[in-house]
């Protein structure tokens, strides 16, 4: 049985790691109420995006407008980028990220010549190295202040491989942001990239004059449509991490406590009764005597 000084010295130790998470799960509480107004402040945006977009493309004739990288052709290579976190401690943030990447290449391997891993978040690549596969790109250093103009230089260098040929379909795996305490793993398609649903509808809206001319204004939104998709994934998974971290922090605070309260019982159990063999002893001793 383990004597009063190791109880002592758990109990100890548990309260060190109580006070730990519970600061942990405050810094997580203070960096998602960032991440969270940087979402909103993205959004407006790539609605307005999104909308001129469909608008455009809903008003131009039947095969009038078209972009390389709306082009859809036979897949035989494709990549897909996974966004994971660069610490743990996030309880099934990172897991279910790489579970559902697992899941998709060992499928992709099955169906097409070449497979290609790019890997935002350190995690993510060490999950994947763990198990043999190989990393073409790792981009680090990315996820302690997300910006915009980073996050454009990985989707410029990932179109850039779609328009030479290099694949011929590019994914993404990411955490999508529900709420504080809900994250949803989203796989979903960067390239080739697909036009906002609803451009049918909007060509029965008032019409336009684009300069220089449709085409060009086409040019100049696909790319920009494409980094700012990219950059809300890696907002959205930023936001998921501290909100996964904030919960796990908060169970292990609440488990901590726990603990400590079924070590305290115990450790008062075990006194009462180191004392009541004392007393045992020395009454015995003493009817020994008589």
């Amino acid at each position: 049985m383990a004597s009063l000084r190791d109880i002592r010295k758990r109990i100890k130790s548990v309260k060190n790691t109580r006070q730990i998470t519970k600061a942990m799960k405050m810094v997580a509480a203070a960096k998602l109420r960032k991440a969270q107004e940087a979402i909103v402040m993205a959004r407006p945006y790539a609605s307005t995006l999104d909308a001129m977009t469909s608008a455009l493309m809903g008003r131009a004739e039947p095969g009038a407008l078209s972009h390389p990288l709306l082009t859809a052709r036979e897949v035989k290579k494709v990549e897909v980028l996974v966004l994971t976190s660069d610490r743990g401690l996030a309880g099934g943030f990172n897991a279910n990220v790489n579970r559902r990447t697992l899941r998709f290449l060992a499928e992709a391997q099955k169906k097409y010549s070449q497979v290609h891993v790019t890997t935002i978040g350190r995690k993510g690549a060490e999950f994947l190295k763990g198990r043999g596969y190989t990393i073409r790109k790792e981009w680090t250093g990315l996820l302690g202040k997300v910006s915009y103009a980073t996050i454009a230089e990985v989707a410029e260098e990932l179109s850039g491989r779609f328009l030479s040929g290099e694949v011929d379909a590019v994914y993404v795996c990411f955490n999508e942001f529900l709420s504080a305490i809900a994250q949803r793993v989203a796989f979903d398609t960067l390239l080739p990239f697909e036009a906002p649903k609803g451009s049918a509808e909007s060509g029965t809206k008032s019409d336009y004059k684009y300069e220089p001319d449709q085409q060009s204004v086409l040019d100049a939104l696909i790319p920009k449509a494409l980094n700012t998709k990219v950059y809300r994934a890696v907002l959205e998974s930023v936001a998921s991490e501290h909100g996964a971290r904030m919960t796990a922090m908060e169970n292990a605070t609440k488990n901590a406590g726990e603990m400590i309260g079924k070590l305290t019982l115990f450790y008062n159990r075990t006194r009462q009764a180191a004392i009541t063999k004392e007393l045992m002893e020395i009454v015995s001793g003493a009817e020994a005597l008589k």
